[in-house]
């Protein structure tokens, strides 16, 4: 049977490209310098295809989401000392942000993905501590985290990127707990998430289609994605990603008032494991 996982990994030369392609322009919102590299030929060439079937609009996300995450790594990495890229990819901040000092980055995901990535940057210096981990997102993924070094007891800054929609509800759910499980209060849990009503929009439906057949389907939306992490009790800031695409020339109009419903979005949002002090101890005659 074909792991799914596989065709997810495949997109990441699809990611790597559009960076590419934004690094090189002269308003870019961001430099990635190892971008065409890691996306290859066949990156390239898969980008150029999606532009040509459903035109430039589709990479928009991926452009605005890069610059807003690499801003909130930086924000949480001075409390933040342990930084987990979950399902990686092609990921290249370990190599270009400006990480405080002593800072380590786990970069998770498949042990092929890493491989690639370790021949293609090989002599690359990365900027910080850098952990490769090599593992299926299907297997006991945080038990090998922990193998590789990350202390569950110290706060860790998350990054689940471009990841939620390709799982099913019962997947993310899952996911959620595993990470709030390895997290120490303080951390910091960043995830982007397509609305529902924007997945289900007839104007995502050329997308789906390139994705199906690509072999990685959209499954999962929510347009209340600050509960996945909220009903674990995690604190969230939510924000429509068209409010920073706009105010970055990336969107074509400003995002839509709050409240309205139904209007399609994607949203990113930030999340806190908060401080719980523990109640005190009651007298038996007080119970």
């Amino acid at each position: 049977m074909t792991n799914p996982w596989t065709k997810v990994a495949g997109t990441a030369a699809l990611v790597a490209a559009v960076r590419a392609r934004e690094s090189a322009r002269p308003d870019g919102l961001f430099d990635d310098p190892f971008a065409q590299r890691l996306a290859g030929p066949a990156g390239l060439e898969m980008l150029e295809r999606m532009v040509a079937r459903v035109g430039p609009q589709s990479t928009t996300q991926i452009v605005v989401r890069t610059r807003f995450w690499d801003e909130a790594l930086l924000r949480a990495a001075p409390v933040c000392r342990q930084v987990v890229l979950l399902a990686a990819g092609l990921d290249a901040r370990a190599f270009r942000l400006p990480w405080p000092a002593a800072v380590t980055v786990f970069e998770v995901d498949q042990p092929a993905v890493i491989e690639a990535k370790a021949a293609l940057l090989a002599g690359e210096p990365p900027r910080c501590t850098r952990i490769p981990v090599g593992t299926d997102l299907t297997a006991d993924w945080p038990t090998v985290l922990v193998d590789a070094g990350l202390n569950p007891a110290a706060p860790t800054a998350w990054l689940v990127e471009g990841l939620l929609q390709y799982l099913t509800a019962t997947g993310v759910g899952t996911l959620f707990a595993r990470l709030d499980a390895l997290s120490a209060p303080g951390s910091v849990l960043l995830y982007d998430v397509v609305g529902r009503s924007l997945l289900d929009a007839p104007v995502m439906a050329d997308l789906r289609r390139t994705m199906d057949e690509q072999g990685a389907p959209w499954l999962f939306g929510t347009d209340d994605p600050g509960a996945l992490a909220g009903r674990l009790g995690w604190t969230t800031r939510v924000t429509d990603v068209a409010e920073p695409g706009y105010a970055w020339g990336r969107w074509h109009s400003p995002p839509a008032p709050a409240g309205v419903a139904g209007t399609p979005r994607g949203y990113f949002v930030e999340a806190v494991k908060p401080n719980v002090e523990p109640l005190p101890d009651l007298p038996s005659e007080q119970l």
